[in-house]
């Protein structure tokens, strides 16, 4: 399956199916001419594929090397892109050159940025390994890193030359990190597929949804696609894809980053924001029912004991969200359709009682 995302000043496809791993050395040389290629990864992919990407590209004729992160959410930070800066100066690397980003969510937004800051601006492609990058992170342009104050603080609008998604990468994941991309896949469904959210309403399990791996990662995809070719810069609609995410980042800011998973905490904000909305008459009533059901069916949690309304509000008055003395939530107006709604930012304390 291919898609195409077209922007005013750049396009590029998101290649999605099984086993495309076997041919990633001639799908990048479609894509660039024979140059040096560095591939960042962190040290659990590195172990699982990064010999054989790199094997492919020589034999392609480009000259690759890697360099492996530790794994895990504290990677993605201002110490570790420096360290990248470092290396990649090392290896005598110019502006002709190209950066892969091999790995999960975490490696995706490291290197996007990475490669969009060093030298003003490297090319570089997307290799998400990652059930949570391959229906959202890898796609659509935003790099970042975390700093203390909040997550996603610092960072570039930078898209990639293209998105090579192997579902059989989501063979070796725990399955913690299943859960954490299905949380990214119930949102996508709930702000703007109802067909999705009706798919994922007849499956079992978790394991029934990875059967059917490339067609939901293709409908997540579209979602992505449609609102990121609307709003490339997050400047209106795009934020739509923020449902559940504005507490979220508060949640993995205090809890310490890493502690929860990415996707645990845009479950628990979903289901947070969506409960006081509906006390509030801001969204139907029965929709956060319908959202509980959905996330407790593939073992996502509701609620955590990292939970402090103080530290949460002086976490997301940090957000890229707030404007002033406003701050833009995404709620639903229905199962498929979202809303952006404007409130005045101490209002947000009440979205956090418990």
């Amino acid at each position: 399956m291919k898609l195409t995302v077209t922007l005013p000043h750049h396009r590029y496809d998101l290649t999605i199916g099984a086993g495309l791993l076997a041919n990633v050395g001639q799908w990048v040389s479609g894509l660039w001419k024979p140059q040096r290629v560095m591939i960042i990864t962190d040290e659990t992919v590195k172990a699982l594929y990064a010999e054989q990407v790199v094997k492919q590209l020589r034999q392609e004729g480009f000259t690759a090397d890697v360099f492996a992160v530790p794994t895990g959410e504290t990677s993605k930070s201002l110490t570790q892109a420096e360290e990248l800066y470092d290396w990649l100066a090392s290896q005598g690397m110019t502006r002709k050159d190209g950066i892969i980003a091999l790995g999960g969510g975490v490696v995706g937004d490291l290197t996007g940025f990475v490669a969009s800051t060093f030298m003003r601006g490297l090319h570089f492609l997307q290799i998400p390994t990652t059930l949570l990058a391959q229906v959202d992170s890898s796609i659509g342009g935003k790099t970042a890193v975390n700093t203390k104050s909040a997550k996603n603080l610092v960072g570039t609008f930078a898209q990639p030359d293209g998105v090579l998604i192997d579902t059989d990468t989501l063979k070796t994941l725990e399955p913690r990190r299943v859960r954490e991309g299905i949380a990214e896949i119930v949102k996508s469904a709930a702000i703007a597929d109802k067909e999705l959210w009706e798919t994922l309403s007849k499956l079992k399990d978790e394991a029934d949804l990875l059967a059917n791996a490339e067609a939901i990662i293709t409908a997540c995809c579209k979602v992505k696609r449609q609102v990121v070719e609307e709003d490339e810069f997050d400047t209106g609609q795009r934020l739509i894809l923020n449902f559940g995410h504005t507490i979220g980042h508060a949640i993995e800011n205090t809890a310490g980053y890493g502690v929860v998973t990415h996707g645990e905490a845009v479950s628990i904000g979903m289901i947070q924001i969506s409960r006081v909305a509906e006390e509030k008459g801001l969204m139907p009533l029965g929709t956060t029912a319908q959202l509980i059901e959905m996330v407790t069916k593939f073992n996502l949690p509701i609620t955590t004991e990292h939970w402090s309304e103080e530290a949460l509000y002086k976490a997301l008055t940090h957000d890229k969200k707030a404007v002033g003395s406003d701050i833009r939530i995404v709620l639903l107006e229905s199962i498929g359709k979202a809303k952006i709604v404007k409130i005045v930012t101490d209002e947000m304390r009440e979205f956090l009682i418990k």
